[in-house]
């Protein structure tokens, strides 16, 4: 990877910073599903539809986004982190799965947000070479995030609520990014003239985006389910408890972490293209080689 100046490794610490943020608070959810489906006697079919909902503040994350090019990325960073900050801590309080749904709609909207613009930020400022490096450094410090709640939720289980209450730090934590994270230079110096999405529209971008698209729409059906739900599967078909669960994903993300960087090498050298082709069927195939048997 090529060296970084001073600027660049600033932006990567706080926009890093937000992206753990976003990797802790986004992962309590999953974590705690169990034990909040046992608390609120959620069925499978309600938990079913508490992804729905959770994909449709992912939507909301588009437009807010679109913002990003008008006021700045280092703007919209700090207001999400404070955003879904906000929005978990309240979540430690709410009195059933509907509530907990309603709040997590608008902080998956934050989380997505920020993971969103932090990515696009250092991929703006990061030398060309390692472009994809720098991607997967963000990757990497997402499961850190997730890493401080997989740590924490077995010495703290049932009691969910307590991770949730915890998030409030982010809202000390937004200040400062507010604060300290250089905004872009490319986005400085770069004048709007018009609609991102209006540009995204016309070619050579949309086949790329209506491919990009339909991809994510087909990984979204097969892997959304397994993603909220894996922790629900482990713990009532598997009677796994919350430490076991805990040490799978610190497995899997060990393996994920060697995967990340990989993927970076891969694509700074080869492009983006087939590497991307690949990695995203091996992910297809390995999630649903997960559920193919009820045993470990």
């Amino acid at each position: 990877m090529v060296e970084l100046d001073r600027r660049q490794r600033v932006t990567l610490i706080w926009a890093g910073l937000a992206v753990v943020l976003a990797g802790f608070e986004g992962s309590i959810l999953i974590l705690a599903l169990p034990a909040i489906a046992r608390d609120f006697h959620a069925s499978t079919p309600a938990l079913s539809a508490l992804g729905s909902i959770l994909a449709i503040g992912t939507l909301g994350a588009v437009p807010l986004a679109m913002l990003a090019d008008r006021f700045g990325r280092r703007r919209l960073i700090a207001i999400g982190v404070a955003g879904f900050s906000l929005v978990n801590f309240a979540s430690a309080f709410v009195p059933s799965l509907a509530g907990l749904a309603f709040l997590r709609l608008f902080a998956v909207c934050f989380e997505v947000l920020v993971v969103g613009v932090a990515t696009a930020l250092v991929v703006e400022e990061a030398p060309a070479p390692s472009r994809g490096q720098a991607v997967s450094v963000l990757a990497l410090l997402s499961g850190v995030g997730t890493g401080i709640s997989v740590i924490a939720y077995p010495i703290l289980a049932p009691n969910w609520r307590l991770l949730f209450f915890v998030s409030g730090v982010g809202l000390l934590a937004a200040p400062l990014i507010w604060w300290l994270l250089p905004e872009g230079k490319t986005w400085q110096g770069v004048r709007v003239t018009g609609s991102a999405l209006r540009l995204l529209m016309q070619a050579p971008w949309r086949p790329r985006v209506l491919i990009l698209a339909a991809m994510f729409a087909l990984l979204a059906v097969l892997l959304e389910p397994a993603g909220l739900l894996y922790t629900v599967y482990a713990s009532a078909v598997l009677r796994w408890s919350p430490t076991e669960i805990s040490v799978l994903i610190v497995v899997s993300g060990i393996a994920g972490a060697v995967s990340y960087l990989a993927g970076g090498y891969l694509t700074d050298r080869f492009g983006r293209r087939g590497p991307a082709i690949g990695l995203t069927i091996a992910t297809a195939a390995a999630s649903s080689l997960s559920f193919a048997t009820g045993t470990v």
